[in-house]
């Protein structure tokens, strides 16, 4: 016989026990919850593609959390500052750096890290010809292309020095992460049966989290793919507040991958994110939520990123002899005409009313107008305002033609058709692609859109070159204009519309590089070795007419850049050149 005091407590314990696997369970289905003590839940619309920096090719990592370089840019100033470094001298002709360590830095294993570190970085990692990485890109000097020398001078000092004057030489030296030498050397040494460096598959997403070792605020807890990577603190960081403590203070990271930016609204105002990166069509809704949804929405004024069309105008073909890009398609994408009726063709201001609210301004320059490198209309600058019109009388006058049902024909009777190429769940990017099949409809040319997942979408386009166009981005954008330069060597990984042979790949056959291509890569060469302010601009300001004219990129929209962050979070110092958590570290989450 059950008394009944023991069946009354059977019960409540099975209920307590139902409710336990509910929690459970429905956790199991939804991003994990910021509303606990030390956790800042964020979101990314694309998983993570590798743990490997160097290897990396996406906007979206967490690489940021995870590695420290030695000098980082103030948040506020712009200004270089002091990170794994104590100090640097420069030298009176710029050629030279010595920059010294701070004392008992470690890995996040706890062992070491030491001056040995910087120089397997840089000598072993993003010098080393058989890693392809865009590094050596921004690290090259002069028209030879020389890379810096890096050596150690004793257990706390690092020499960097190169041939030729090279005005970002100390942001680019002292940037880059550092990374660990004793997880890394032997993959850096060794080769596989095939002759491949066994580097190029370390440290892959298959990678056991415990193997991932880095200098950053936080070190990889776990990672479940294509939900959610958790960082934790690492308690070796080399920060500490004025009373000693180890930073930073917030205890966990949560790195949600939601795809979709409805989702991530629809997450973020269930109190399930702490911060969003705002669309335009989420202003409105957000923005009347601010006070009861506890956050605060923050302008961030003109984003420093790009948008734009890309034409792939190579014209070389694969180890078989097949050309990457069907010959006919060829030929309209290499007719500077075509590219400029193109521009003249799609309707930035519309773009720019409809799906950005009015929020931002028509782009048509690479570089940000906040930088104080940017080329203004008004300084000579080519723009392209909306004039179909004059975007047909230039395909007319090009040898294009039109038949009886208003379809655009080249001069062999062949339709303009080509598969524009993006990225799959951002809802700006499909507006966007909508918009200009719409607009370029007009002109009678037909596209196919094509939306891949975004690391689908980048490996197509950086391994492949079998594509026709793309609508994409590049983000980085910043007050030095070299940071771009592995967009404008003609021989950069990111070249994306004439890409050249890079490392390690089979043979290509018949790459061509036209004249405005490389005299755009002679300039910024020009502007990387002349310490005079003004005569950068001038060599930037030639670039940029380049660019405008020869359009190998056709740029869409810049916007302007809103966050929302919850107010929760105490320390936020919001700046337009860094955003709301370039502070990281010492930020608080207080409920």
């Amino acid at each position: 016989m059950i008394n009944l005091n023991t069946q009354e407590n059977y019960y409540r314990k099975l209920a307590i026990l139902f409710t336990v696997i509910l929690i459970f369970f429905l956790s199991a289905c939804r991003p994990a919850p910021s509303n606990y003590q030390s956790r800042l839940v964020v979101s990314t619309p694309s998983d993570a593609s590798t743990f490997n920096y160097p290897l990396n090719q996406s906007a979206y990592s967490v690489f940021g959390y995870i590695y420290d370089g030695l000098i980082i840019e103030n948040g506020v100033t712009g200004e270089l500052e002091p990170a794994l470094a104590e100090s640097w001298e420069v030298s009176e002709d710029g050629q030279t750096i010595v920059i010294t360590l701070k004392e008992n830095l470690k890995w996040s294993d706890g062992e070491p890290l030491t001056v040995d570190d910087v120089v397997f970085s840089y000598n072993e990692i993003y010098l080393n010809d058989k890693i392809p990485s865009s590094f050596k890109d921004i690290l090259r000097v002069g028209q030879s292309g020389a890379l810096p020398t890096v050596k150690k001078v004793d257990n706390l000092r690092v020499e960097f020095s190169t041939p030729e004057p090279f005005a970002p030489f100390l942001r680019y030296a002292g940037g880059l992460p550092i990374l660990p030498a004793h997880p890394l050397k032997e993959s850096v040494r060794t080769t596989n049966s095939e002759g491949e460096l066994n580097y190029l598959t370390k440290w892959g997403t298959d990678t056991p989290v415990t193997e991932i070792v880095g200098n950053g605020m936080y070190r990889i807890k776990s990672y479940t793919p294509n939900q959610r990577i958790i960082l934790e603190k690492n308690p070796f960081y080399w920060r500490k507040d004025d009373e000693g403590n180890n930073l930073p203070y917030i205890e966990n990271i949560v790195w949600q991958v939601i795809e979709n930016t409805d989702n991530q609204l629809l997450n973020f105002r269930s109190g399930e994110l702490d911060s969003i990166r705002l669309v335009a069509e989420m202003y409105p809704l957000l923005k009347r939520e601010e006070q009861r949804g506890k956050y605060t929405i923050y302008n961030g004024g003109p984003t420093p990123a790009s948008s734009f069309i890309c034409f792939n105008i190579n014209e070389a073909k694969n180890s078989q002899g097949k050309p990457f890009v069907d010959p006919i398609k060829s030929r309209w994408f290499n007719n500077k005409a075509f590219r400029q009726a193109i521009a003249y063709g799609i309707n930035r201001e519309a773009m720019t009313n409809n799906i950005y609210r009015g929020l931002g301004a028509p782009q048509y320059s690479p570089i940000p107008v906040t930088s104080p490198f940017y080329l203004s209309p008004e300084e000579g600058l080519k723009i392209y305002n909306y004039d179909p019109e004059k975007a047909k009388k230039l395909l007319l006058s090009a040898g294009f033609k039109y038949n009886q049902n208003g379809e655009l024909l080249d001069s062999e009777g062949n339709k303009v058709e080509f598969t524009l190429l993006s990225s799959a769940g951002r809802k700006v990017r499909e507006q966007m692609a909508t918009q200009i099949n719409q607009d370029l409809g007009k002109l009678g040319i037909k596209i196919n859109m094509q939306f891949l997942s975004f690391n689908t979408y980048v490996r197509k386009l950086s391994l492949s070159r079998d594509w026709d166009a793309y609508l994409g981005g590049f983000t980085g954008g910043s007050i030095e204009p070299h940071g771009g330069y592995n967009i404008w060597s003609v021989n950069g990984r990111l070249h994306t519309f004439n890409q050249g042979p890079q490392p390690g790949e089979e043979k290509i056959e018949g790459w061509k590089v036209n004249d405005w291509e490389q005299e755009i890569d002679d300039l910024y060469i020009k502007a990387s070795q002349v310490l005079d302010e003004d005569k950068r601009k001038e060599f930037y300001g030639q670039a940029q007419q380049i660019i405008a004219e020869e359009l190998p990129f056709i740029y869409m929209v810049n916007p302007l850049e809103f966050d929302a962050i919850r107010d929760r979070i105490k320390g936020i110092n919001y700046t337009e050149l860094s955003g709301g958590f370039w502070n990281l570290y010492e930020l608080k989450i207080s409920d």
